[in-house]
């Protein structure tokens, strides 16, 4: 990916190695190939190349001591890669809105080492729905949205910090990532950066083709 200068960061480089993406995907077979994996529940991890674009984007505000929201958290692997980057000092908040993934991805940490840094609360795990956020740790110096939003959530611009910045796919059909940065007075502006394509921020019933609640 550095070579191909989708990093550019040597942060990120060393954030990257250090975690082992064998202990977050189904097929270790296929944990270091540059492609998404389902990990069940019609979820998937994402590709890494994505991974690298979101942590670069945000890397002016994954400094050590910062705190970060991963919204669609997964599998877990972008919540400690995150915790790299802000380590030591910071905090990481993974919220999905299947409990059984929540379930998964602390496992899957514990196996990558982290089991000390959710202890202590410098990760943590929560089962609730990221379009609102989890203002009780916030605010955040940076938000990732792992999902497509139709639009994006007042709930998240609230609880970015001043300054702070978000990554998130914004559309239904035509998708961008969009910054939605914040200064230190507050005034919000938002700026597309590229074309994806997202699987949507969505309820856990549409996303596991269940009942509503």
């Amino acid at each position: 990916m550095k070579s191909n200068g989708i990093i550019h960061s040597d942060r990120i480089m060393k954030a990257m190695n250090s975690v082992d993406r064998g202990n977050y995907v189904p097929r270790k077979s296929e944990a270091y190939e540059d492609s998404p994996q389902l990990i069940g529940h019609g979820a998937t991890i994402s590709a890494p190349h994505m991974h690298a674009y979101a942590t670069e984007h945000l890397l002016p505000y994954l400094h050590p001591g910062a705190k970060v929201l991963d919204i669609g958290s997964g599998s877990g692997y972008l919540v400690s890669v995150l915790h790299e980057l802000v380590s030591p000092g910071g905090k990481v908040v993974g919220i999905d809105h299947i409990p059984e993934l929540v379930d998964s991805s602390i496992h899957n940490l514990k196996k990558d080492g982290r089991g000390e840094s959710i202890e202590n609360g410098e990760i943590i795990m929560i089962a609730g729905d990221g379009r609102l956020g989890y203002p009780s740790a916030g605010p955040y110096d940076a938000i990732h949205v792992g999902a497509a939003a139709s639009k994006v959530p007042q709930e998240l611009i609230d609880q970015l910090a001043k300054p702070g910045r978000m990554f998130i796919p914004v559309g239904d059909y035509s998708q961008y990532i969009e910054h939605i940065d914040k200064d230190e007075h507050g005034n919000v502006t938002r700026s597309q950066v590229m074309a994806v394509r997202y699987v949507p921020l969505t309820d856990k019933a549409l996303q596991t083709g269940g009942p509503m609640n």
